[in-house]
C-alpha cells in the first residue's frame, strides 16, 4: 500500500498526510495496518476486545515502517503489541501494547473548524493546545495547532523521544490547524509542536495555547487541564463602578518580597502574605505586572511567549488560581497587566511560526519595535486578532480576574510610533493611525463587555488619541475605543515635574498642577504612580523630592495627598506606599527595613488612611469622571503655591481640600467655602502622627465673608508642604 515516496517521506519526518497511509485502511477485500515505530524489533495487530494477535506487521527493508495486510476483514478496534530490544545488555526484549494514534478520529468538531476558519471562535483555547482527556474511551490528551503554512507538524515530548518522525499531525486545511489525539499522555507532560517548513527547515516552537510552561532556561509547554469557567461575580461590577473608589496597588510579583535566598514566593505565598498587606493598606485592587509566561527576567514579563500560561516563577495555574482567589476573599479585585502590544523574537516562540510571518507583520517597517527590539502582532490578521481577544477572555473567565490593564497602546495606535520618517508604512489612507490595531481593540473591548459584564479595561495611552474610554459604535468602525479607564499620564508627568522643583520655583510652574483639570473629564481618568517613574535611573519617589530630609518627607506626604483628592481613580506602585528610599530593582525585595524608621513608618501610615477616608466618603471619589465632582476654589494663587478646591458627591455634600506646596506656613489664609457652619480636619498630612509639624491650624467657622466668589469662607492657617481635606462638621 505504501508508495516509495511514502515511505522515503514518512521516514524522514516529511510526510504531509500520515493519517492517509498510517493505520488501518480499508483497500477492496482486505485491511490493511501501517505503523511508523522507529526502535522496534517486532510489531503485531492485537484484536483490542480478545487481546489475541492477529496479524504480524513486516517491516519494510532497513525502516522504522511495519505493513501488514489481512484478508476479508472489516475494521474493528485494534492496538499494536510492540516488541522492543532489552533495556540493558543481557535482558531479554520487552513487550508493551500501544493505542496506535492514527486509528481516532479527528479532534476537531465541524463547528469548531468553521469558527476556526472565519477566525470568529470566541475560546479558540477550548479546542487549539493540548487538552489531556479521552476519545473512544482511551485516555490521552488531544492536541491542535494552527500552522496554514507548514509542510509538516508532529507533537515531539519524552513520550515519543522528541522525535518528530512519530507523532506526525493531520492538517484540517479548511482552517489551517494541525491535530491529533495522543493515547497514554497525560497532564504533566512536556511537549513541543516539530514544525517542518516549507523550505525543509525543522522549528521546535512551544504551544501558543499552553496552559502551563516550564520554568526558563527550560522552553517546552506542559499538558495542562482548562481551568474551569468561573461564574460571574456581582460583587465585581460592583467595585469596578464608575461612581466606586478604586485604588490599585502595582505589584511585580517576582520583587515585592523575598524569601531567604532571594527566591520568589510562591503564588501561595503571596496569598497569605501580599492579600492580607493591600487589605490592610486599605487598597481596593492589586494590579499584577504580567504574568503570562516570559523568557527574560529582566524584561518583567512584558515580553511573554505563552499568553495562556501563569509564570512557573511562582508555582503552577492551581497555585495561581489559589492567589486569585484569596484577594477575592479579602474584598480585593486582581487586574492583570496584559500585553498585546508586542512579544519577544525567541526562536521556541511565535516569531516565524510556521516559516512565515504568521501571527508578526512581515514588513519590519509595521512589525519591529526598536525600542524592545520586539516584534508586532499583525492586527490585520483576522486568526491573530481572534487569538488575542481570546486570551483576554480566558483570563477574565478561567482565572476569574477583574480587569485587564493594557500595556503600550499608543504604541499601537500609530504606525510611526518611535520611527522616523520614511521607517514607517502609512494605512490605507496615507495617514499614521494603525486601523488594523484600532479595530482589534474596540472588538477586544466589545466582546469583553458582552462576554463579562462588571470587568474592567485599563488602556496605558499617552497620546490624545480620543475616546480611549469611550464605547465604541454598535458596528465596532467608529467611537471610542471602549476601555473603561485610561491612565492619565500627563497630570502623572506634569505633577512629577512640579513635586521635584525647589519649592521657590514652583510659583513659575503652577500650571503644571493647575492644567490637568482642563482635561480631566475628557476620559475616565486613574492617576498612576507607577513602576515606570522609580526606574531606569528616574529614582524613587522620595528621592524626586527637593529640600533637607522632612522637606523631602513632607513633600511627598503632600504630593500624595493632592493625589487622593484629585478627581481619578488611583494607582501606586509597591514601595511607593512606605516612601522606598531607591529606584525599585527587580531582582531583589524591597527595602522593608525602612520601615523601623519613623518618617518612612509616617509616609506608611498615611496611605493607609489616604485610601480608608478615600474609600470612605463619596465627594472624594463618587463622581470622579464628571464635572460635577469639582469646582475650583482658588486656581491661581500661584505666588503661594496654593491650590484649593471642591469634591462633591450625588447627594450635594462637599469636601474642601486645600494644597500648600511651600515649606512656609500660610497663616491667616482665607479660603471661600461651599456652605456656612463649622468645618472640620479629615486629614491633614502635616499631622504629627505622619511625622508633620503639627502647626495649629486656627480653624474658624465658616463666616459670612465674602471670599474667591463666595459668601461665606473660613480664616486658617495652611501648614507647610501639606494637604488638607476638610469637611462640614455633622
Amino acid at each position: 500500500m505504501l508508495t516509495d515516496l511514502d515511505i522515503a517521506d514518512l521516514s524522514q519526518g516529511r510526510h504531509p498526510d500520515p493519517f492517509g497511509v498510517l493505520g488501518m485502511h480499508a483497500r477492496g477485500t482486505a485491511l490493511w495496518v501501517q505503523a511508523l515505530l522507529p526502535g522496534a524489533l517486532a510489531v503485531n495487530v492485537v484484536e483490542r476486545d480478545s487481546g489475541m494477535a492477529v496479524a504480524p506487521l513486516e517491516r519494510l527493508g532497513e525502516t522504522a515502517l511495519f505493513s501488514a495486510r489481512m484478508e476479508r476483514r472489516k475494521p474493528f478496534d485494534y492496538r499494536l503489541r510492540v516488541t522492543w530490544p532489552p533495556l540493558q545488555a543481557g535482558d531479554p526484549p520487552w513487550v508493551t501494547d500501544l493505542e496506535d494514534p492514527y486509528r481516532f478520529p479527528p479532534v476537531l468538531g465541524d463547528m469548531d473548524v468553521w469558527l476556526l476558519a472565519e477566525g470568529t471562535h470566541l475560546r479558540p483555547y477550548e479546542c487549539l493546545g493540548a487538552h489531556p482527556g479521552a476519545m473512544l474511551g482511551v485516555a490521552g490528551a488531544r492536541f491542535a495547532v494552527w500552522a496554514p503554512n507548514a509542510k509538516r507538524v508532529s507533537v515531539v515530548g519524552a513520550f515519543n523521544q522528541w522525535d518528530g518522525r512519530r507523532h506526525p499531525m493531520r492538517l484540517r486545511r479548511e482552517c489551517g490547524v494541525w491535530e491529533l489525539f495522543l493515547p497514554g499522555v497525560v497532564a504533566g507532560d512536556l511537549y513541543k509542536f516539530e514544525i517542518l517548513t516549507q523550505a525543509e527547515e525543522r522549528l521546535l516552537k512551544a504551544d501558543p495555547f499552553a496552559f502551563r510552561s516550564e520554568l526558563r532556561p527550560n522552553t517546552a509547554s506542559i499538558v495542562q487541564g482548562l481551568p474551569p469557567m468561573h461564574a460571574l461575580r456581582p460583587e465585581m461590577a460592583q467595585a469596578n463602578a464608575f461612581g466606586r473608589a478604586i485604588s490599585i496597588y502595582e505589584v511585580h510579583l517576582g520583587s515585592w518580597r523575598k524569601r531567604e535566598g532571594w527566591q520568589w514566593l510562591s503564588y501561595r505565598e503571596l496569598a497569605d502574605t501580599l492579600v492580607p498587606y493591600a487589605r490592610d493598606m486599605g487598597f481596593t485592587h492589586l494590579e499584577l505586572l504580567p504574568v503570562s509566561e516570559y523568557p527574560f527576567d529582566g524584561s518583567w514579563g512584558y515580553q511573554p511567549i505563552s499568553l495562556f500560561a501563569p509564570t512557573a516563577r511562582h508555582g503552577t495555574p492551581e497555585d495561581f488560581q489559589v492567589f486569585v482567589d484569596a484577594a477575592h476573599d479579602a474584598g480585593l479585585g486582581v487586574i492583570l497587566d496584559w500585553v498585546p502590544a508586542h512579544f519577544p523574537s525567541d526562536a521556541h516562540g511565535l516569531a516565524n511560526f510556521d516559516g512565515t510571518h504568521l501571527y508578526e507583520y512581515a514588513d519590519p517597517r509595521e512589525g519591529f519595535h526598536r525600542d524592545w527590539n520586539t516584534l508586532i502582532y499583525n492586527f490585520g490578521r483576522t486568526e491573530v486578532r481572534n487569538f488575542l481577544v481570546a486570551n483576554a477572555l480566558y483570563w477574565l473567565e478561567r482565572f476569574n480576574v477583574d480587569g485587564l490593564r493594557v500595556d503600550a497602546v499608543a504604541s499601537m495606535l500609530y504606525r510611526d510610533y518611535s520611527r522616523p520618517p520614511g521607517e514607517w508604512v502609512p494605512n490605507r489612507f496615507g495617514g499614521r493611525e494603525n486601523l488594523e490595531a484600532i479595530a482589534f481593540l474596540r472588538r477586544m473591548n466589545h466582546i469583553v463587555g458582552v462576554q463579562r459584564p462588571g470587568a474592567i479595561t485599563i488602556a496605558e495611552e499617552s497620546t490624545a488619541f480620543p475616546g480611549v474610554s469611550r464605547p465604541p459604535s454598535d458596528d465596532l468602525q467608529g467611537g471610542g475605543l471602549g476601555f473603561h479607564y485610561k491612565w492619565n499620564m500627563g497630570w502623572m508627568h506634569d505633577s512629577l515635574s512640579y513635586v521635584q522643583r525647589d519649592p521657590i520655583h514652583r510659583r513659575h510652574h503652577h500650571g503644571e498642577l493647575t492644567f490637568s483639570m482642563v482635561y480631566a473629564f475628557d476620559e475616565n481618568f486613574v492617576l498612576p504612580l507607577s513602576h515606570d517613574e522609580v526606574v531606569h535611573g528616574k529614582g524613587s519617589l522620595l528621592a524626586k523630592m527637593p529640600g533637607d530630609p522632612w522637606q523631602r518627607f513632607a513633600n511627598l506626604r503632600a504630593y500624595l495627598g493632592y493625589m487622593f483628592s484629585h478627581p481619578g481613580k488611583k494607582l501606586l506602585f509597591m514601595g511607593n506606599e512606605f516612601a522606598q528610599a531607591w529606584e525599585w530593582q527587580a531582582d531583589t525585595s524591597l527595602d522593608w527595613d525602612v520601615l523601623q524608621r519613623a518618617p518612612n513608618q509616617g509616609i506608611h501610615r498615611l496611605v493607609r488612611d489616604l485610601n480608608l477616608t478615600y474609600r470612605a466618603h463619596p465627594p472624594l471619589h463618587q463622581l470622579d469622571h464628571q464635572h460635577g465632582g469639582f469646582e475650583w476654589i482658588t486656581h491661581d494663587d500661584a505666588t503661594q503655591s496654593v491650590l484649593a478646591f471642591v469634591r462633591g458627591a450625588q447627594d450635594g455634600s462637599k469636601f474642601v481640600v486645600l494644597c500648600n506646596f511651600t515649606p512656609e506656613p500660610r497663616r491667616a489664609y482665607r479660603i471661600g467655602v461651599p456652605q456656612s457652619g463649622r468645618w472640620e480636619v479629615l486629614l491633614n498630612t502635616d499631622d504629627p502622627v505622619y511625622g508633620g509639624s503639627g502647626i495649629e491650624l486656627a480653624l474658624s467657622c465658616a463666616e459670612p465673608v465674602f471670599a474667591h466668589q463666595r459668601p461665606f469662607s473660613l480664616h486658617l492657617t495652611l501648614p507647610p508642604l501639606a494637604c488638607l481635606i476638610l469637611r462640614p462638621s455633622a
